[in-house]
């Protein structure tokens, strides 16, 4: 763990996902620990990964807010509980002006299939944040990526894009969006390049984050690459080297 925090920091990670799974016997537990372990090696901010607020709040315990974190994720609400997002804004207030949370474009009714949806439920999201102070450049909204191998979903990158085009606009300053980049290409032969060229795509509609391997070189010259074309990294020859360091 120690190894594998310091290599993907030293990679270019903002944040470092930490996320316990389902078969830890003691999620909580499981959360601190790994929490503690992670910052013996590295400052590195963390990203809490579980929609259980009782792991966050075990992960909260132990976080040094003071270098940033992110509550990830939320959605709008739940069958079995409509309060979901504001627990989730109140953990991230009370745990200091640096904390953000991930918020989903999902509801009580599940993950919308069309564009329309998605961002009513980002609307609603962001509506809630302002209603409760929660500044929205500490939010990043999530418009949900699903496997495009799954039947009928190969529509839903378009989908997913032209949220994105609509999301930015919803408050001034706009929120972050950001996606869990590898469910895209679950299942498929071709992974790598599938990730890659979505990614490329979506940070022309304004995605300025991801859960992704920055271990992956060919994935990070994409994010470099991109913000060149984007006129937001200075073009040299050795571009790509000068965003590696």
């Amino acid at each position: 763990i120690h190894d594998l925090a310091k290599r993907q920091t030293d990679t270019g990670a903002a944040y470092l996902d930490v996320n316990v799974g389902t078969a830890a016997a003691d999620q909580e537990g499981t959360m601190q620990w790994l929490v503690e372990s992670i910052q013996e090696t590295c400052s590195t901010p963390l990203c809490l990964d579980s929609q259980k607020p009782d792991v966050i709040i075990a992960g909260l315990k132990v976080l040094n807010a003071e270098n940033g974190g992110i509550l990830n994720s939320t959605p709008l609400n739940k069958k079995n509980d409509d309060e979901i997002l504001d627990k989730f804004i109140e953990m991230a207030t009370q745990a200091g002006p640096k904390v953000g949370i991930i918020a989903l474009t999902m509801d009580k009714n599940g993950v919308p299939q069309d564009t329309d949806n998605r961002v009513a439920i980002a609307a609603e999201i962001v509506s809630k944040a302002m209603e409760k102070g929660f500044d929205t450049q500490r939010l990043f909204i999530d418009p949900i990526v699903l496997p495009v191998k799954v039947p009928n979903a190969q529509v839903q990158p378009t989908n997913i894009l032209n949220a994105m085009d609509q999301i930015k606009y919803l408050c001034d300053p706009a929120p972050h969006m950001t996606v869990g980049l590898s469910n895209l290409s679950q299942g498929t032969n071709e992974r790598s390049l599938i990730n890659r060229i979505f990614l490329a795509m979506a940070m022309s509609h304004g995605l300025d984050s991801a859960i992704a391997d920055t271990l992956d070189e060919d994935l990070m010259n994409v994010v470099a690459t991109s913000e060149m074309l984007m006129n937001k990294q200075i073009y040299s020859d050795s571009f790509l080297k000068v965003y590696a360091s």
